[in-house]
């Protein structure tokens, strides 16, 4: 059996809304949008990666609330897993720095406004009721 890279995605929300992050790179995911995140790196756990990924590509320092449930293929051997996540008090305000050129917070009604890669919108499904609700 070949080894799983986990790649973990945050459902960062903030006030009801979900952040969205345009992809810059590379050329064939250009202009599609997901939920900001990374590659776990070796002995590394994923909610540590998610928050290295986060101050790596935006700038803030947040936390994990709870893992979103399932996990979502993607190309070969990588795997997507979702935790939902908040800003800590204090964080500076999102950037695109890395990889992105545009953010959006999306309310619920605008969460179908972008273009999602294909891997991530069951895991933008998955969080809706978390946005309705106003759960974190």
């Amino acid at each position: 059996m070949t080894e799983r890279i986990v790649v973990v995605g945050a459902a960062l929300l903030d006030a009801g809304r979900l952040l969205a992050a345009r992809r810059s790179a590379p050329p064939e995911l250009a202009g599609r949008w997901e939920l900001p995140g990374g590659k776990v790196e070796e002995g590394e756990a994923p909610e540590a990666a998610l928050m290295r990924e986060l101050r790596e590509e935006l700038g803030v320092e947040a936390e994990t609330v709870e893992r979103v449930p399932g996990e979502w293929p993607l190309r070969p051997p990588y795997v997507l897993q979702v935790w939902t996540a908040r800003l800590r008090p204090g964080s500076a305000a999102p950037e695109p720095l890395q990889d992105h050129d545009a953010l959006r917070w999306l309310t619920p009604a605008e969460i179908w406004d972008v273009d999602w890669l294909d891997q991530d919108v069951p895991a933008v499904r998955k969080t809706l009721p978390k946005l309705t609700t106003g759960a974190h």
